[in-house]
């Protein structure tokens, strides 16, 4: 009797939930887990999640001590937040969580390092390895930058937001421990500039950058891993079966659970071995000449940068009628 296609994965890639949804993941039970700033939005505003708000909030308010602003207070708790479901998801999964840099900090390379730092700090004073995290950072010349410091201290890095071959070598020429190159994406902008509805799995623009990608790194022996990530169906995971690791949503998940058949793996670093490929270094000026003459990853990092802006700043709102919620409880007088 055939298995499932989520089993069969198992054995040939690392699953990754991607997904704020702690009990998404308790149902799943991946290895690791990713999160980004839309994702930790949406959980917040989940009744079951209710409480790891108010709890940061209630204690950033402690620590801000007294006479300290509401924004103040949301800034810390901000601050906060991604940790405090980072630290829940841990209870659950073996793995790593990824917790992302605030995005609005993609062009600093200095204030990233310094973001990433704290983020650290605050796991490690809850008791939990750097082993156990990886610092997701956009993938811009600037973010490159900051991740290549952070890998000489031992912080690992997911560098996310990756649509070109040319960040992708500059990732794994930078010592970076992981890269999540968004093979949805990049579908979405090729249906768009095309005009096609639709593209077959093994076509799919998104499957053949991630392929081109995962080969360029087994070929040239880099360990930089591969992860998959921003799916929009089932066949584009099935085509890159075999990936380092792939980060997948709880709709997906379910729907490779429920789907029995054969699953071939379609990527293997002994085929990289022999496939013609040419080495390409990469400096600034190369990685920006080729990244402008990429339309899609030019529109796609600049929207996901604005996008996860937007989650950011659509957080901070919640966290500020939240906490005015809880202020005025403590402020009422009980009868």
């Amino acid at each position: 009797m055939s298995k499932n296609l989520l089993e069969q994965l198992r054995t040939m890639t690392v699953v990754v939930a991607d997904t704020g949804d702690i009990q998404a993941i308790e149902k799943f039970k991946p290895q690791d887990a990713t999160t980004n700033p839309s994702l930790i939005t949406a959980a917040a505003k989940m009744p079951e999640y209710q409480e790891i708000v108010d709890q940061t909030l209630l204690q950033a308010k402690k620590d801000a001590g007294a006479g300290a602003s509401q924004a103040q207070i949301v800034t810390i708790a901000f601050d906060r937040l991604a940790v405090a479901f980072g630290l829940k998801i841990l209870q659950i999964i073996p793995g790593r969580v990824s917790t992302e840099v605030d995005a609005r900090l993609s062009f600093d390379t200095e204030a990233t390092v310094t973001k990433a730092r704290e983020l650290i700090a605050q796991y490690k004073a809850a008791g939990v390895s750097r082993d156990r995290v990886l610092i997701k950072i956009a993938t811009t010349w600037e973010g490159i930058r900051a991740a290549e410091i952070l890998e000489k201290e031992g912080i690992h890095c997911n560098l996310t937001l990756l649509f070109g071959l040319h960040q992708a070598i500059a990732c794994a020429e930078a010592g970076v421990t992981l890269i999540s190159p968004f093979v949805g994406r990049i579908l979405d902008w090729y249906k768009k500039d095309s005009g096609r509805d639709s593209y077959a799995p093994a076509e799919d623009p998104g499957v053949l950058s991630v392929t081109k990608i995962y080969n360029y790194y087994k070929k040239f022996g880099y360990k930089t891993e591969v992860m998959g990530a921003s799916f929009r169906n089932i066949g584009e995971i099935t085509e890159l079966a075999g990936s380092d690791l792939l980060t997948i949503s709880p709709s997906l998940l379910a729907e490779l659970q429920a789907t029995i058949g054969e699953l071939p793996r379609k990527l293997d670093p002994a085929n990289a071995a022999g496939l013609e490929i040419e080495k390409i270094s990469i400096d600034k000026a190369t990685f920006d000449k080729m990244h402008a003459s990429d339309r899609m990853a030019t529109d796609k990092l600049a929207e996901g940068i604005q996008g996860f802006t937007k989650a950011l700043e659509d957080l901070e709102k919640l966290l500020a009628d939240r906490l005015a919620t809880l202020e005025a409880k403590s402020a009422t007088p009980v009868a």
